[in-house]
Order: C-alpha cells, then structure tokens, then sequence
C-alpha cells in the first residue's frame, strides 16, 4: 500500500528562481500583500499599557507547587536541550503579488468568520460566562472539564488574533480568578486539561505578554506534573484531585489510549521554557523516550497502537493501529517538537521519519471513485496473532490533521515527498466534504480502496462499490457514491480538516484551498447555526430546510470551535505573517508557541 507522491505544479522549477528574486526586489510594494493589517494587529499585540497587565493575580485556593511528591522530582532533572537552534528550512511559501480584487474577496471572508465568531463568544458570555460550555439551543451551560471556564481559556487567543481587544481583556480578568485548587470533578482529565487549559494559557501569554496568564500556566503545570507523580513517574490518565494534594502517589491506569499520554510534551516543554524550571520539560522528556524506545518494537514498527500501558511500561504489545481519534496527536506532536526545539533534540526527527513511512506504508490508501480523484484517505489495522496485519478502510474526521501534519514534517525535514502526500491527504477530506450534499463530512465512514494498477490510475468498478456497500449493514440509499458507510453522521464542529487545508495554503500558497475552505465554512455554519451559537449537527448525511434545522442539532457548542476552528478559517483567510508558521508551532487545540530564535 506504500503512496508514491504525484507530480504538482505547487512549487517552482529551480530555473525559475532568479526571475522570482529579480521580481521581488524590484516590483512595488503595492503588488503585494497589504500589510496594513498585519500593522494594525502588531500594534495591538505590543500594547501593554492597559488594566489586564497589571492585574494581581488571585492565588487558587491550594498550592500545587508546595505538594511533597513522593517520586518527585528524580534525582537527575532532564535540562532542556542546550546551544543554538538549528536554522530549519523555511516552512511557509513566499507569498508574491495579491491583486485589489483578491485582497477584497479574503477580507470580506475573513470578516464573515470574525463575525461569526464575535456573536458565539457574545452568546457564551450571555449564558455560560465562566463555564466550560455553552449549550446554544437552549441558550445554557454545562461543566464537562474541571469547572475552570474551558470555553474562555480556549478561546483567548483566538480573541487575541481576531483583535477584539476588550473581550480579551475581560477574559484575562476572567481568569485571574479561576481557582485551581477546587474542580467540579473528583478526577482531572489530564489530556484535556493540558491541551485547552494550559496551551491556552501559554498561548495566550506568548502573545499578550500578560503576567497574569503565566501565574495561572504555572499554578496549572504544578497540578499536572504532580499528574507524573507514580512509581514509573509515567503521568495517569485521570489525576485523583484529593489523593494529588497529599502527595503521596497515584494509581495509575492498567491501559490507556496513547494520544492521552502522548500529547503532553508540547505544552510541559514550553512552560520550561518560558519559566527556566526544567522540571516540566524532564518529565514529558522521560515519558517521549519510553515512546521512541519502543517505537520499532510494535507490531507494525514505527506506529504504536492504540493502547498502552504507562503502569507495565508496555507501549508495543497491542494490536490495534490508527491516526485517527485515541492516537492522533500523539503523531501530530513529533514534527511539532522538533520545531519547538529548535531541532536540537534529534529523538523528534527520527519519530517523525519513523511513523510517516510506517503510515505511508500501511495506512493511506487511494479511494476508488468515480471520477478517480487522486486523493488520499487514512484508514486503520488491526493485526492477529500470526502477525498478519489486516487493512479496515474506515476514517473520521479526527483523522484529518494528518495531511497538514505531514506536510509540516516534509517542510521542516526537508523531505518534499511528504509534502506531496499531505497535500493528498489534505485533498482526501475536502473531497469527503463536497460529496455530501449537505456539503459537510460524516464524523466516521468507509470507502474502497484502489486495487493496484499497472499504470497507477484508479478506474471506477460499479461492480465492486455494490459488492462492498451490500456487506456494509451501515450503508444507506442516499450516500454518495464511494461511500460504503457514514458510520457515524454528526458533525461535531470539528477543526482537523479546515487545519490540514490552512496548512497546506501556508506551505504552498495555492489558492485553491482557500477556495475549499470558504465552502466549509459556508456550509458547516450554515447547517449548525442556532438562536445563540452553533450546535453539533446529528446528521450531514442529509438536508434539512431552515424550518427543520434544529430537529438535526445537539444542544451543545464544544470549545474547540471557538479555539480551533473559527481561527482556522479566520487565519486561511488573513495575510500569511500573521502567526506565521515560520514564527509558530500550534499545538493540537490551536494554540501558538513561539518558536525558538
């Protein structure tokens, strides 16, 4: 199944340099981008003379940084990575000339995302201020993450970028209050604690400067080191909020899915960086070294499957394979890692390299369709007892991250095939988008896959799409045609797949994705729009009129459409320095670290 990387005409031929330096240098500043936004946000950004930075931080009501830790810290602390960092390949692509026309269609789009985004968060400080969510239908709240305003942390940057500068300044207000020594919950999710709480917060500091927001970072990464706090000093799943004040220990979980644990690393390392404490940084450096030491020791070497055990230190025995939800930022953090480093820790690169042949080899597939699309799709493995790996050609929408994040790789590695087979990937969900009528993709389907060819086209089979939708209980009159399924057919206002298309536009500067991305947008608010917010759709598979919309919605607005996905479409469409990709590694809930210098 290995993916051969097409021919494309997204980057210039050698020859044509020359030309290119000549016309930079030499045509006006008015062919190109019109910076005077950028200017304007810069402005704001370096502005520090207002109430919110010279907010007194209210200490949370318990002191996670004075907790006597059993097996904490070890007696050797891991420092971070010493010495200059690499100079890495360029990432983003050299945007040349916008014309008057172009500039006008993306403002006038980048506005309509603005404004979307403007009154959700006005709903949410209406009806859920200081709580975790909004539920948009009946215009309430609901507490789901520890009580500790997810929706407002989440979305600080966001305000940030977007520029609405008194909203942030009322949120960061906000959060010089949260108390992080009281949850709603007797046990702490420890993943999504550090994803939308932390990175927020990190994120938000990175950019504002504001103390406030480091205070509250490093009050919150006392209570998730003390997460790290076992005999094997490998983190739990759930942190038991009593049993973490006394110190003495944690019962950590027989199994686990590895993105839980695997996605700790960016956010502990930035808080070391940004503190001096190396502390952080030591313990996600431990937990990444038992994954890379085990990496070529699975199943299907070069992936780990889907789960793990941090107890038995047994991260290769399981059958089970997939990027997609339970693993996917496990993978999406290796590449990121080598940037946040600077490249100085090699261990991210030879990961990186590692699962990208692994997946290349034995998850990506060619889909068939009918008019043989050259697109790719991720699908999953599960291996038996004799060791014979068997492929399920079944994705989600949580898989879609991989098409950016292998291309980020093939930038950063330069490795340009990679590139290719992102850009494939990134093709495979947006068309899982337009085949809908609806114009949304399913949370979960199935395809078929190519049978090999000997001049690598992929023909359309009537025959065996009928043969392989008849074994599918699943499948339903009404999908479009190379679907054998729509497993599951919400859409829960998800970010994975308008992130790989921003992406791509960054590394290669094709307008194209813009233009799939505006359809998205179009058609993903368009179907979960409601009173007070945007809801989670029940089923994409189907139209419903405006009269009957609310029928097809979950009352529920997750964070991540405010954190994520709402600044994706807001940043595909806004000049590319802004958080450049060359200044900025985002990690998996949106949230911009500065790269090191």
């Amino acid at each position: 199944m290995r993916v051969v990387a097409r021919q494309t005409k997204r980057y210039l031929a050698p020859g044509a340099l020359f030309f290119v330096i000549l016309t930079l240098l030499y045509a006006p500043a008015s062919l190109f981008w019109d910076n005077r936004e950028s200017v304007e946000l810069e402005r704001f950004m370096n502005t520090n003379t207002n109430p919110a930075s010279v907010l007194t931080t209210v200490p949370s009501s318990f002191d996670w940084g004075q907790v006597a830790l059993t097996y904490l810290p070890p007696d050797h602390v891991n420092p971070l990575p010493r010495g200059r960092p690499k100079s890495l390949p360029r990432v983003q692509h050299s945007f040349g000339r916008e014309s008057s026309a172009e500039a006008e269609i993306r403002r006038t789009r980048r506005n309509e995302v603005r404004s979307v985004f403007a009154n959700d968060w006005q709903s949410y400080r209406q009806y859920a201020w200081k709580k975790d969510a909004l539920t948009p239908v009946s215009a309430g709240s609901r507490d789901q993450f520890s009580g500790w305003a997810a929706t407002l942390v989440d979305s600080l940057d966001t305000l940030w970028i977007m520029g609405f500068k008194d909203e942030f300044e009322e949120a960061v207000a906000a959060v010089a209050e949260i108390d992080f020594g009281s949850s709603t919950t007797p046990r702490v999710n420890i993943f999504e604690t550090t994803i939308r709480y932390l990175g927020g917060l990190l994120a938000a500091y990175d950019l504002s400067q504001r103390k406030v927001l480091l205070d509250k970072a490093v009050e919150l990464g006392n209570l998730i080191y003390g997460g790290f706090n076992t005999p094997s000093r490998m983190p739990v799943d759930f942190i038991d909020f009593a049993a973490a004040k006394e110190g003495q220990g944690l019962n950590i979980e027989e199994w686990v899915v590895s993105a839980s644990p695997g996605t700790l690393s960016m956010e502990l390392t930035r808080l070391s960086q940004l503190t001096g404490d190396p502390k952080y940084y030591d313990v996600a450096s431990r937990l990444m070294r038992e994954f890379h030491a085990q990496q070529s020791q699975t199943l299907l070497p070069g992936l780990w499957p889907i789960w793990v055990s941090m107890k038995n230190l047994d991260l290769h025995g399981r059958r089970e394979f997939t990027l997609g939800g339970s693993a996917d930022s496990l993978y999406e953090y290796l590449p990121k890692m080598y940037a946040l480093l600077g490249g100085l820790d090699p261990m991210y690169e030879n990961m990186t390299t590692n699962f990208i042949e692994a997946a290349m080899d034995y998850l990506f597939f060619r889909p068939m369709l009918p008019n043989g699309e050259d697109i790719l799709i991720s699908g999953n493995v599960n291996v038996n007892t004799d060791g014979q790996a068997f492929f399920d050609p079944e994705s989600e929408h949580l898989t879609c991250f991989i098409g950016g994040t292998v291309a980020l790789a093939g930038r950063l590695l330069g490795k340009r095939d990679y590139v290719e087979v992102g850009a494939k990937l990134a093709d495979g969900c947006a068309y899982a988008y337009q085949a809908f009528e609806s114009g949304i993709m399913p949370e979960r389907y199935n395809m078929v896959p190519c049978e090999p060819t000997q001049d690598g086209t992929c023909p359309w089979d009537e025959e065996m799409w009928l043969r392989a939708k008849e074994q599918r209980r699943e499948w339903k009159p009404h999908l479009p045609k190379g679907f054998t399924t729509a497993k599951d057919p919400r859409h829960l206002l998800r970010p994975e797949a308008i992130e790989s298309l921003f992406v791509l536009y960054r590394i290669t500067g094709d307008a194209t994705y813009q233009e799939l991305a505006w359809d998205m947008f179009q058609a993903v608010t368009r179907a979960s729009r409601t009173k007070h917010g945007h809801a989670s759709v029940r089923d994409v598979t189907q139209v419903f009129e405006e009269e009957t919309r609310d029928s097809n919605l979950e009352d529920f607005m997750e964070t991540f459409w405010l954190a994520e996905t709402l600044k994706y479409y807001y940043l595909i469409f806004s000049p590319p320095d802004l958080i450049s990709l060359d200044e900025w590694v985002l990690n998996t809930e949106a949230h911009p670290f500065r790269r090191p210098k």
